[in-house]
């Protein structure tokens, strides 16, 4: 086994350590495979109770997937089973969801993208000072995936559509206030918090000598604010109330969204307008639609480019207004792929 992840079983507890400290642990399809297999086992072996996942290092719990390499694949040539990568991402995301035990995530730095997915969907997100959420895949051509479909649009007063269109990062406050995480702990008690987990039998007394009431940050501060701006019917319509708003807080959010793909954040409000009635499963079966049509087009390889490859920060999207967005094609990433939808029931 690759020691890009770790296992081990320590008293009645199983850990796992994502060990791509120098790439900040981003998830790969190995990985992504290990984790699922291990949480199958672990779910019949009755000498553990509860599951704990972190980090390695002092920067990132999991700074997303690794993406470089689809792009990498895809500049060879090599296009048959890209959407391999995401499918089985995308059933490890619903395994852990309906994990019977205790899944515990503890985040001590950068949680993005596939990291939200190995994290957030478990029972216990305990995150420390250190800790700095984002879904930042509208600015790569992209879209919030790994379950972004179910949770975001459930993140109290349009937060989640806030995040997923602008790509606005929470810290810690601002995670716990919007359920990103469900508790909050400083990062010197990491370590005796994970002895302690090794031997518990209650999480939730285990967790409550450690826990603290962190700062509210500026998205928790700028909730009603937030809710009055995203709450339109269409992109088109919440443009215009950032637009005609003076605050400092919508301004800034204008910025950023006129910054990332325009197809990409038409998909993702649309995401989240469908998210926000249907089950996990079929949230997940959605996004599986979404990735297959995105990987035969060209704005995802053109972001990874400009922020990953070539690192010019400056993607050349196409269409680049919001206004180009051929409606008709807005609507194929929603359509069944060819290989039929993701098999959850």
């Amino acid at each position: 086994m690759s020691d890009d992840i770790l296992f081990e079983k320590r008293g009645h507890a199983g850990f796992i350590t994502l060990n791509r400290p120098k790439a900040l642990n981003a998830l790969n399809h190995a990985m992504a495979k290990a984790l699922a297999d291990q949480l199958s086992r672990w779910a019949d072996d009755t000498e553990i109770a509860h599951v704990v996942i972190t980090g390695a290092g002092d920067k990132a719990f999991c700074a997303g997937g690794d993406i470089r390499s689809i792009y990498d694949a895809r500049q060879a040539g090599e296009t048959d089973g890209l959407s391999s990568f995401f499918r089985d991402e995308y059933l490890l995301n619903a395994q852990i969801k309906a994990y019977p035990k205790p899944y515990i995530a503890l985040i001590d730095g950068i949680v993005m993208g596939g990291g939200v997915g190995v994290s957030v969907h478990g029972s216990h997100r305990i995150g420390t000072e250190k800790t700095m959420f984002a879904m930042p895949e509208t600015g790569i051509g992209f879209f919030p995936d790994v379950g972004g479909t179910y949770f975001l649009p459930r993140m109290p007063k349009k937060s989640g559509v806030y995040c997923a269109l602008s790509a606005g990062r929470l810290k810690q406050g601002d995670a716990l206030a919007t359920g990103v995480l469900t508790h909050a702990i400083a990062a010197d008690n990491l370590a005796d918090l994970e002895r302690a987990l090794e031997t518990a039998t209650d999480i939730g007394a285990t967790l409550a000598p450690y826990l603290i009431a962190p700062e509210r940050g500026p998205i928790t501060e700028n909730l009603d604010l937030i809710e009055a701006l995203f709450s339109a019917e269409t992109v088109d319509d919440i443009l215009a109330s950032l637009e005609a708003s003076s605050d400092d807080f919508a301004k800034k959010a204008l910025a950023a969204i006129r910054g990332k793909s325009p197809t990409s954040v038409l998909i993702a409000f649309e995401q989240m307008r469908r998210g926000a009635t249907l089950s996990f499963n079929d949230c997940m079966k959605l996004e599986y639609r979404i990735v297959s049509r995105i990987l035969q087009g060209t704005e995802f390889y053109e972001g990874i480019r400009a922020v990953l490859v070539d690192k010019d920060q400056s993607p050349k999207w196409s269409p680049s207004l919001f206004s180009q967005v051929d409606s008709a094609d807005l609507a194929s990433y929603f359509e069944e792929p060819t290989d039929g939808d993701l098999p959850l029931r």
